[in-house]
């Protein structure tokens, strides 16, 4: 028996691949104490969203500590909490929920994992003008994280027009020396877009390996952009391995994955984790 015990869990939709179960438990190993972590995958569970208060409710209940939320319920989650941080109520989005003192916490690490990945496997690139796929609950924190870097010029593009309007609305008021702009639902328009960035984030799910194919016409693509994705299983996507071809530089979801978690572990257990030893052990964990 060790002295500390942690249960914490991961919320999702076809979540099967997901390494971080691996990455917290031995984190956990590595600092003496005993850590579980466990997938709740509705996919596997033949359940929905409806089913995303109950299972708070028992993950409360059984004593855990803390649960990720990812894909596709970042967003709805927020309604069942009793309290958020303030990334997750700036951004709209939570990935991390902690259960402490019979309340639920809502934090957002997800932006600060997607920046310090950024900054590690991208150094120097510019930012001038980026264009983003996707502007839900990911996209939400990664656009957060490119203004926090100091991105000049911002468009956001979504299946949904309503909700990359909301986004750029919301981002404009919180960093007004940047210009942030929903773009047009045209393929013209995101093709002179394109056309014109200096980087392409994707935060969609397209490319995972459920959800098979490339965001966007890969003839879009041209070799001066730079191309960051979120999605980490497959760690090299089709969007990527066509970037590469090109010339580009590219950045995988796997240093998000990483950084995320680094940060969520503390807040489950407020014990500061290596990072370094987290990342070097997801390197060894995906050729799996």
């Amino acid at each position: 028996m060790t002295s500390k015990s942690f249960l914490a869990g991961l919320i999702g939709s076809g979540i099967g691949g997901s390494l971080s179960p691996a990455m917290h438990e031995e984190e956990g190993r590595q600092l003496g104490f005993s850590y579980v972590y466990r997938r709740i995958d509705l996919e596997a569970l033949r359940l929905d969203m409806s089913s995303l208060p109950s299972l708070l409710t028992a993950a409360e209940r059984m004593g855990f500590n803390g649960l990720n939320i990812t894909y596709p319920c970042k967003q709805a989650v927020i309604e069942l909490l009793d309290d958020l941080s303030d990334d997750a109520r700036a951004l709209g989005a939570v990935n991390t929920v902690l259960f402490k003192d019979g309340k639920r916490i809502g934090h957002n690490t997800d932006w600060s994992g997607f920046k310090r990945a950024f900054e590690r496997g991208l150094p120097g690139v510019s930012l001038e003008r980026v264009v983003q796929l996707g502007a839900g609950g990911a996209g939400a924190a990664v656009a957060h994280a490119a203004l926090m870097m100091g991105a000049r010029e911002l468009m956001l593009f979504d299946v949904d027009a309503t909700r990359s309007a909301k986004l750029a609305e919301e981002l404009q008021v919180r960093f007004p020396a940047a210009r942030v702009r929903a773009g047009g639902e045209t393929p013209s328009a995101l093709a002179d877009a394109v056309a014109a960035a200096s980087g392409l984030i994707h935060a969609t799910p397209t490319g995972m390996a459920k959800l098979p194919g490339v965001p966007l016409p890969v003839e879009l693509l041209h070799q001066a952009l730079w191309v960051a994705d979120v999605v980490y299983f497959p760690i090299k996507t089709e969007l990527l391995k066509a970037a590469e071809a090109l010339g580009c530089r590219t950045l995988t979801g796997g240093g998000m994955a990483v950084y995320q978690a680094v940060d969520a572990f503390e807040i489950f257990t407020s014990i500061a984790p290596d990072a370094e030893r987290m990342f070097q052990h997801f390197q060894t964990l995906l050729p799996r």
